[in-house]
């Protein structure tokens, strides 16, 4: 059976950077036999997470919990759950992920167990059982970014990792967006898509 890839883009501005870059990626996984499909956040219903913990307090371990919320949410992470490897990609936005971004990770806490007196939450799945390529740009040099605006990476890893999923590739795109038009080069294409062969 086919691996399927399922990408999680969280830009505002389809057919621009990150939306190129993933594609990029999900092309090279087609190549290698990969069922793909990409998510595009802003195209979904994703009411804001309350805080209110009802859903960390389900005892599922291994099995991410239900949130009260009735929207989009669930079936996006159905899908995440059923595939092989997934894709998240943000550009930044005043020096982390976008708002419609951090609005998906914070819903991720259906992931954790953090039953009301414990001074933290504990991870679902503990063990990894997919890969993950997390994908970045900006208008500074990559270089400066990473270091910068390190809070993007370290989100997307972050968010990987509550899904269940070890990052096998970070691609962080610099020297991007100095006009209302930019798209990638075709080496930085070309490196998308290796990473996802």
């Amino acid at each position: 059976m086919s691996k399927k890839i399922v990408a999680i883009v969280g830009s505002y501005r389809k057919g621009m950077i990150i939306d190129t870059a993933v594609s990029a990626v999900l092309a090279g996984a087609a190549e290698q036999g990969a069922r793909t499909q990409k998510i595009y956040l802003v195209d979904k219903h994703i009411e804001f997470c309350t805080n209110c913990r009802t859903c960390a307090q389900q005892d599922t371990h291994g099995v991410r919990a239900t949130c009260v919320h009735d929207d989009d949410m669930e079936d996006i992470l159905r899908q995440i759950d059923e595939a092989d490897g997934i894709v998240l990609a943000s550009p930044v936005n005043l020096g982390t992920v976008t708002a419609i971004t951090k609005r998906f990770i914070e819903r991720l806490i259906v992931y954790s167990y953090w039953p009301w007196g414990h001074p933290f939450p504990k991870s679902r799945i503990t063990k990894p059982n997919k890969k993950a390529i997390i994908i970045a740009s900006s208008a500074c040099p990559a270089f400066l970014g990473r270091i910068f605006f390190r809070t993007t990476l370290e989100l997307l890893k972050s968010a990987a990792k509550w899904m269940g999923a070890e990052v096998s590739k970070s691609l962080y795109f610099g020297k991007v967006c100095l006009n209302a038009d930019s798209q990638l080069s075709d080496r930085a294409l070309l490196k998308a898509k290796k990473a996802g062969l």
